[in-house]
């Protein structure tokens, strides 16, 4: 899918100036496209024509719904036979827990999908086409819901106010940022979760363990995360706004780190503090089976718990009065550190080529590249070659999952039963 999306966007007809895009520019743009990430060499609104930003907008629904659950509906739609290895796949690329009924929820995620993207259209277009026209209003407002509910944070503004302005202008707009942040949050909870919710509606003590831990730590994160950053930019880019606007602002910018990228204030106007804990909410991202990327809330909560029930030497790691099995404990540490050293890595390689471009900065990008987010201080442009096949291979690994690339490279060696003698080391 990246190497055609690469192919259309490098053709004359794809740009607004008829000349074809470079290579590292069509490979980047489609990566960034295909994995919902959101970060750009060239300004969507100005660069691409609109036969390229439709190129785009499909290459991150696709995307963001997952190409098994497309080709299962092209299946359904060809009346083809759907056999049980095809509904395994199924099953493990949106999360799911069991086989049975698989075809059933992908037809619900596409169904979902359309519903959620044509409310959150109807809503930006409200406050879109008063101001851009009619035409012109409702494709916007259809782009910018897609991006959004795809967590992509690709935006067409550049045309409008000026290149890499994404949702700057509409900072004190409810409707807009409201919009906005409700089609992040519910393409980032996960499909799984929807299903669950429509089956059980608001029975909460029947909700599966994973639904309750995703619902928990998502609005733990969004109030945390808005109330921290509300304290840190009082002096920083909400210096001259209204307690509203602050509050507004400040919301949007929790949300949109899992993982849109969009933004409604200037991001390298931002305090250190609040770079930090943008940071953080990217590394954690959205939640599994979802639009979004990330290590996933999931795992944030199980490494968490591990560390408490190793601390407090309790013999398990439970939550919601259900013990953790060995395997969740193990998946979620890997997944864990293997982001991490990723990052680490990818920004090593970066501040080797690149000494001119700050720490931070350079953190920033490489954290919201592994977690599909599309956040930028800036420094996107200034990347030189190398620098972007790093960006391009970080946001790779963060949408199809560093474990699963991992393990299709690898291959499988018999694995003796015998098991070498313990031997005690110091920890701490």
């Amino acid at each position: 899918m990246i190497g055609l999306g690469t192919l259309l966007l490098m053709l004359p007809i794809s740009t607004s100036s008829g000349e074809s895009a470079s290579f590292m520019e069509a490979l980047f743009t489609s990566t960034s496209a295909s994995c919902v990430t959101g970060l750009i060499l060239q300004d969507t609104g100005t660069h691409w024509s609109l036969f390229g930003q439709i190129v785009i907008i499909t290459l991150i629904q696709i995307g963001g719904l997952g190409f098994m659950t497309i080709a299962t509906m092209f299946m359904l739609f060809l009346r083809k036979r759907i056999g049980l290895r095809r509904r395994e796949i199924m099953a493990e690329s949106i999360g799911a827990f069991k086989v049975r009924g698989i075809v059933t929820l992908s037809k619900k995620i596409v169904y979902g999908t359309l519903i959620f993207e044509t409310i959150g259209a109807l809503l930006l277009a409200s406050r879109f086409i008063p101001r851009f026209g009619a035409a012109k209003g409702i494709y916007y407002a259809i782009f910018h819901s897609v991006s959004a509910f795809c967590n992509a944070g690709f935006d067409l503004m550049g045309q409008e106010y000026g290149e890499f302005c994404s949702l700057v202008n509409f900072y004190n707009d409810p409707v807009v940022s409201i919009t906005i942040c409700a089609l992040i949050t519910i393409g980032g909870i996960g499909f799984w979760v929807w299903d669950d919710i429509c089956e059980k509606k608001l029975n909460i003590k029947r909700y599966t363990l994973h639904t309750k831990i995703v619902l928990v730590t998502t609005a733990i994160l969004i109030v945390g995360g808005t109330a921290v950053i509300f304290f840190l930019e009082r002096n920083a880019t909400g210096a001259d706004m209204s307690i509203g606007e602050r509050l507004l602002t400040a919301s949007f910018a929790a949300i949109t780190p899992r993982t849109a990228g969009f933004n409604s204030v200037d991001v390298a106007a931002m305090s250190d503090g609040s770079k930090l804990v943008t940071m953080l909410l990217m590394f954690i991202g959205g939640s599994p089976g979802s639009t979004a990327g990330g290590i996933k809330t999931t795992t944030l909560v199980v490494v968490t718990l591990q560390t408490i029930a190793g601390v407090t030497h309790n013999q398990y790691v439970g939550v919601f009065g259900r013990r953790l099995d060995n395997d969740s404990l193990q998946k979620a540490t890997s997944v864990f550190f293997t982001n991490l050293f990723l990052a680490m890595g990818g920004a090593l390689i970066i501040c080797a080529t690149q000494s001119s471009l700050g720490l931070v900065d350079i953190l920033f990008e490489v954290f919201s590249a592994i977690g599909t987010v599309g956040m930028s201080t800036g420094i996107t442009r200034s990347l030189n070659t190398l620098s972007c096949y790093v960006i391009v291979f970080l946001m790779y690994l963060g949408r199809v999952g560093s474990i699963s690339f991992a393990l299709a490279l690898l291959e499988k060696h018999h694995r003796s039963s015998v098991m070498p003698p313990v031997e005690k080391i110091v920890i701490g």
